[in-house]
């Protein structure tokens, strides 16, 4: 092995080789950088996608939903959240009502998503009431009784709205009156405006207190469903059916990974579209390795004949450009990494590629690199190129001493 690596090295190292093969080898080294390198950014992308996506989402949503079907009630809301919280794995659980109500400032109205909530339950454990950015979550009524209504950021500037003003809410739930059915409408004041990040709770949702949502939702002391925080946000598919279990008959629960199935399987199915297609860039590098080789081969065979006839065995002949391709390979992967993850660290750090949030829901591309994508990114990179070493090694190992030294 160390005769075949000294004449590889030599060979790739030689000043006497043509510039057209120096080229080519040139361009190999940097096909598969190049592949490599694009292989770990958008491989870093859809994770960082990915993560950024889930944690947004586990940060304004609960871990595990326990409800009736058919949207009927839990009447005993209170009992069974304080049964259900002793169950391993919990580690807060509740009550919640939600409502689409009609938003009101001025002459300016849109639909928004209203979830009624236990200030004192639900401000410790959803992030978005963790982010206000203006006013407070205390969820008090003001000195004149109006209750309070938190709202993102988005809707809060869309609408011109601030912290203290007023606004009304509109409940398709109606009351009957002589006149017929009336829409159940109140007015409240903008407690606070958060903002966690995520474009469609941020211009679409708003918070008041469980009493107030039961109020406009034309409801007694109900709640629509229990929401449920754990411990191993990986494991809510096994704690849904035993919490279900434990609450009763007539009792379903969803997980995030249920109401959001479809997001997360699109861009597990991206991640393998990108790896297939980028992949055939380093394939493609492979095939100039597979050149690089065959040049070689023909500029060398002169040399591989004087060693074969020197005592060199065919099996070491084919080990110098196996060797050689590897070398080459190896290189370009070696710098792909580096110049992958850098680019990948940078640009997720520093936020270099600003999204529009309507579309993304993020104002930017995130970047998550894993260090697990080197291995067999690495791995993948150097198979190529080893089988790309095949073919010019074998005709190598076949050159024949007598034919090429015959008229020496």
């Amino acid at each position: 092995m160390r005769f075949a690596w000294l004449v590889a090295r030599r060979y790739l190292r030689s000043p006497n080789r043509p510039g057209v093969l120096r080229l080519v080898t040139l361009l190999a080294v940097v096909g598969v950088a190049a592949g490599v390198a694009t292989l770990v950014i958008a491989l870093a992308m859809n994770s960082g996608f990915r993560l950024t996506l889930q944690d947004r989402l586990l940060g304004v949503t609960a871990h595990v939903n326990v409800a009736r079907p058919g949207g009927e009630g839990i009447e005993d809301y209170r009992e069974l959240a304080a049964k259900l919280g002793q169950a391993p794995g919990v580690l807060a659980v509740a009550p919640a009502v939600y409502i689409t109500m009609l938003l009101s400032s001025g002459n300016v109205a849109r639909g928004v998503v209203v979830k009624g909530v236990d200030p004192a339950l639900k401000a410790k454990r959803n992030e978005a009431l963790q982010r206000i950015v203006s006013g407070s979550a205390d969820f008090k009524a003001d000195s004149a009784g109006f209750d309070a209504v938190v709202v993102g950021k988005i809707l809060a500037d869309e609408m011109h709205l601030r912290a203290g003003d007023y606004v009304t809410l509109t409940s398709p739930a109606g009351q009957l009156t002589p006149y017929g059915l009336v829409p159940r409408s109140k007015r409240f004041r903008i407690d606070g405006i958060f903002d966690s990040g995520f474009y469609d709770y941020d211009a679409n949702w708003g918070f008041i207190t469980l009493a107030a949502a039961q109020n406009m939702a034309g409801v007694g002391d109900v709640a629509s469903v229990l929401e449920f925080r754990i411990a191993d946000v990986d494991q809510a598919g096994e704690m849904a059916p035993r919490l279900a279990h434990e609450a009763g008959n007539g009792f379903l629960a969803t997980t995030w990974m249920d109401e959001n199935r479809a997001l997360f399987r699109a861009l597990r199915l991206e991640r393998l579209v990108t790896a297939l297609f980028i992949g055939l860039i380093t394939f493609v590098a492979g095939l100039n390795i597979l050149v690089v080789l065959a040049m070689t081969v023909s500029d060398r065979a002169h040399d591989v004949a004087v060693l074969m006839a020197m005592g060199a065995r065919r099996r070491q002949i084919s080990r110098i450009f196996v060797l050689l391709g590897l070398t080459v390979g190896g290189l370009g992967t070696a710098l792909g990494l580096v110049g992958g993850y850098a680019f990948a660290w940078a640009a997720g750090t520093y936020q270099l590629i600003p999204l529009d949030p309507q579309v993304y829901s993020v104002p930017f591309v995130p970047f998550h690199p894993n260090a697990a994508d080197a291995l067999w990114i690495s791995a993948a990179a150097l198979l190529i190129s080893a089988a790309a070493t095949i073919v010019p090694a074998r005709s190598a190992a076949r050159i024949r001493p007598v034919e090429i030294l015959r008229y020496e």
